[in-house]
């Protein structure tokens, strides 16, 4: 990770190195934590962070489905984002804001242990690298199911979330794949370690029912955009087979924006490249985030 120079810590900018919490930090040892990602985007007229208050929100709701207050409200936060972006000099930038039971007390019971807020920038490119922008990356589905909507909480960002993510993530790579693939506890697909899954078949959009998935600002976004260019988008249960016969899948996430899958369990996706209604997509989504489609002007917080 390549450092910068400061971390917004509880409201104030400390140096990068000095950035430090207790070894009994609560969260630490329980996952008793709540975070967001979020991409700030080189534009004509500066930086911009896109759809901030959406993915500020989403933290607030996470907190709440956790039962844990954050100790600031939603402008201090923001303000938090930007100052944080200009203290750190960067044009471009990944985000993240994270939200945890702090040190006080061991135990399940964090009610005893206060709530940190710190909000840290560094430059991150194409989470999946460049080459899997155009051509696409393999995918495998995974063993590992994803967290049931009653064993957990899908809906709320949490590190408690991610183990099952990291595992499945270390399957899919060590069997030479570049993401895993999840499903739910009734087999339908899920979604990836870290992003949304959509496919296309006959001109049509699919991607999971919201009920077993994290609600991604990036999903919700793609939705938008294809229904404003005339797609159609359906949300509802989608099986393994429905992805293997697909015409064109992607993954759509703040760190992965829009990926191509080219390939899942050794199966092509359609012809085994970057499919048209994705390439589409991608072109508008890029546009959107750099500040060149006037209609979603508002999806942008300007620093300037």
């Amino acid at each position: 990770m390549q450092e910068l120079e400061k971390i917004w810590m509880n409201g104030e900018l400390v140096p990068w190195k000095e950035a430090k919490i207790h070894v009994l930090t609560h969260a630490l040892h329980y996952g008793t934590a709540v975070f967001e990602g979020i991409r700030c985007y080189k534009t004509n007229t500066g930086p911009a962070v896109f759809r901030l208050k959406d993915h500020l929100k989403r933290l607030y709701d996470s907190a709440h489905i956790v039962r844990m207050t954050i100790p600031y409200p939603p402008e201090e936060l923001e303000k938090g984002v930007i100052d944080i972006i200009k203290a750190n000099g960067v044009e471009e930038c990944y985000i993240r804001p994270i939200v945890f039971r702090g040190y006080g007390e061991m135990g399940v019971d964090p009610s005893s242990c206060g709530v940190d807020c710190v909000i840290a920038v560094w430059c991150w490119g194409a989470y999946m690298g460049e080459k899997g922008i155009k051509e696409g990356v393999r995918a495998k589905i995974s063993s590992y199911t994803r967290t049931y909507i009653n064993s957990g909480s899908p809906r709320a960002k949490s590190s408690a979330n991610y183990l099952n993510s990291s595992l499945a993530k270390i399957e899919a790579k060590d069997l030479g794949y570049d993401e895993a693939i999840l499903l739910d506890i009734n087999g339908f697909i899920s979604e990836g370690s870290g992003e949304n899954v959509f496919y296309v078949k006959d001109g049509v959009i699919f991607t999971p029912h919201p009920y077993s998935i994290l609600l991604g600002i990036t999903r919700d976004t793609v939705i938008k955009i294809a229904r404003k260019l005339g797609m159609e988008v359906k949300e509802t249960l989608c099986t393994r087979d429905d992805l293997y016969l697909a015409d064109e899948a992607f993954f759509t996430g703040t760190a992965a924006e829009i990926t191509p899958i080219a390939e899942v369990d050794g199966r092509k996706i359609g012809t085994g490249k970057r499919g048209e209604i994705t390439h589409l997509l991608q072109e508008v989504f890029f546009r959107v985030v750099r500040g060149e489609e006037p209609d979603y002007e508002s999806w942008l917080t300007k620093l300037r």
